[in-house]
């Protein structure tokens, strides 16, 4: 998951009325804020101060720079003096790279004992960014705005979030999707439309015969599948009948070998993210759980049943996340906990969950699964650990893609669940559970989610804005009446928007 190597550049705007000297201060100014942003711990990529855009041309040219350069993957804008917002029409035209307006000025404080005019012609933020703002708005752009001054860790925080969304973004303007089996059991909110996907979304989604993998699986050698078994017991706690000469040991072999097989199979087509189907299991010994949540861990998106859209957005969520805490999976609702006054959602999986949302060392078990029709398979046990979360979802509703995303406050599990031996969490969706699950079903919200405990709502906007696409919010301010009426509002706005 690349953060280094990638760039976001800093675009300054002015014009020629203000004379040589006061542009020489304008660049100055831009190369010491960048500087600075540069050096802060908080901003997760490499920003390149580009020279002063001073009229139309230089507009048009930098932006067509900015899309022809595979490392820059966003651009910042600033108005530090008066930048007449005619002039950036072409470039803003142009730009295919998210665009964030930064709306700052060099200076903290006004100098009441010595400000003039001629500090006022060159510190002219407040309305130079608002006329950029304007044409903004005139053009229909979607676009980030910040506000403050620019070494403030609000700032220089709100930055990096959407860093490290534009980030995502571009990871999955490439993203290869791996479908191994069909869309399961005529689900309708896992399936959706491929091509519109494809064009909004960047996702190339291919379906892959189960034989396809199975071949790579079969050619993996006792000498790769030996090392792989080592590294799950360095890793993991291995229950008694897990372990070397274990009843059960020969499903945490087949695993290895789906591992190595799996990942050999991604790896060179370069995919992303991958879906699995309990009914597609030919050739195969037992279901692929354990490797499904070894390749999250390192990155992989991933959804069951053929759910590409969640596999694609887990993938995203995982980019964002990059270098934070990781607290990121694949998750589904399972059942509700509806005792009054204290309501909840368990969540789990059959055996796909992330351990990288372990609140301690994962358990490698071996446990019957019930479905599927196959041998036993290995997984990793574990709980969630407390605290903030946000589930979220892609759905295609048609005639546009709608992004759903419900806080949710993830809690401790009541008792030990000794029958029911899979990772799981328990949590309580914003503003509770009868609020929060009645609006995601209003909004169509499907039962599949990408979880996280290292993004906030503030990421997934960012994206919904860069990918152009509709989004929802449940939150502990959600009520229902307003939010029907959002719904509708939306749906006559991309009636007249399609």
């Amino acid at each position: 998951m690349k953060i280094s190597g990638n760039e976001i550049w800093f675009i300054t705007g002015s014009q020629y009325l203000y004379g040589e000297d006061t542009l020489k201060q304008v660049a100055e100014d831009s190369n010491k804020i960048v500087e600075g942003l540069n050096k802060s711990e908080k901003i997760p990529l490499n920003i390149i101060v580009k020279p002063t855009v001073k009229s139309s041309e230089d507009a048009y040219n930098i932006m067509i720079a900015a899309n022809s350069d595979k490392k820059c993957i966003g651009v910042v804008t600033w108005m530090h003096t008066f930048s007449p917002a005619k002039m950036w029409i072409g470039g803003l035209k142009a730009l295919q790279k998210p665009l964030l307006h930064l709306h700052t000025q060099y200076n903290r404080e006004i100098p009441w004992d010595e400000i003039d005019m001629d500090f006022m012609n060159l510190n002219q933020s407040a309305h130079g960014d608002r006329e950029f703002g304007h044409i903004l708005s005139r053009m229909r752009y979607r676009v980030k705005v910040v506000v403050g001054y620019w070494q403030d860790a609000d700032v220089q925080e709100k930055l990096a979030v959407w860093m490290r969304v534009a980030n995502a973004w571009d990871d999955s303007r490439d993203m290869r999707i791996a479908r191994f089996g069909d869309n399961m059991n005529n689900v309708a909110v896992t399936d959706g439309d491929k091509v519109e996907a494809e064009i909004q979304l960047g996702y190339h989604v291919d379906y892959y015969p189960i034989g396809d993998l199975v071949e790579y699986i079969n050619a993996v050698t006792e000498a790769e599948i030996k090392h792989m078994l080592s590294v799950y017991d360095s890793l993991y706690d291995v229950a008694p009948n897990a372990q070397e000469g274990g009843k059960d040991r020969i499903s945490v072999f087949e695993a290895a070998k789906q591992e190595v097989g799996m990942r050999r199979f991604l790896e060179e087509r370069n995919i992303k993210a991958f879906t699995t189907n309990f009914d597609a299991l030919h050739g195969m010994h037992q279901l692929p759980g354990l490797v499904s949540q070894r390749l999250m861990a390192d990155g992989y998106g991933f959804g069951g049943e053929g759910d590409w859209k969640t596999a694609a957005l887990v993938r995203t969520m995982k980019v964002m996340a990059a270098g934070l805490n990781g607290r990121t999976s694949f998750m589904e609702d399972y059942t509700y906990h509806m005792t009054p006054g204290n309501m909840s959602a368990l969540q789990a999986h059959m055996l796909e969950v992330c351990p990288s949302i372990a609140s301690s060392k994962p358990k490698l078990e071996v446990h019957p699964l019930g479905i599927g029709g196959k041998a036993d398979p290995a997984r990793l046990v574990f709980n969630t650990p407390k605290g903030d979360g946000i589930a979220a979802t892609i759905i295609d509703l048609g005639n546009r893609f709608r992004m759903i995303v419900n806080d949710v406050k993830v809690i401790d599990i009541e008792k030990p669940m000794p029958k029911l031996p899979v990772a799981n969490a328990l949590w309580i969706p914003m503003p509770n559970l009868q609020i929060g699950a009645q609006a995601w079903i209003l909004a169509g919200g499907a039962h599949h989610t990408g979880f996280s405990m290292s993004l906030t709502k503030e990421y997934m906007e960012d994206y919904a804005d860069i990918a152009g696409i509709e989004m929802l919010i449940i939150d502990e301010k959600t009520n229902i009446r307003d939010f029907k009426c959002e719904m509708r509002l939306n749906e006559v706005y991309y009636m007249l928007n399609k």
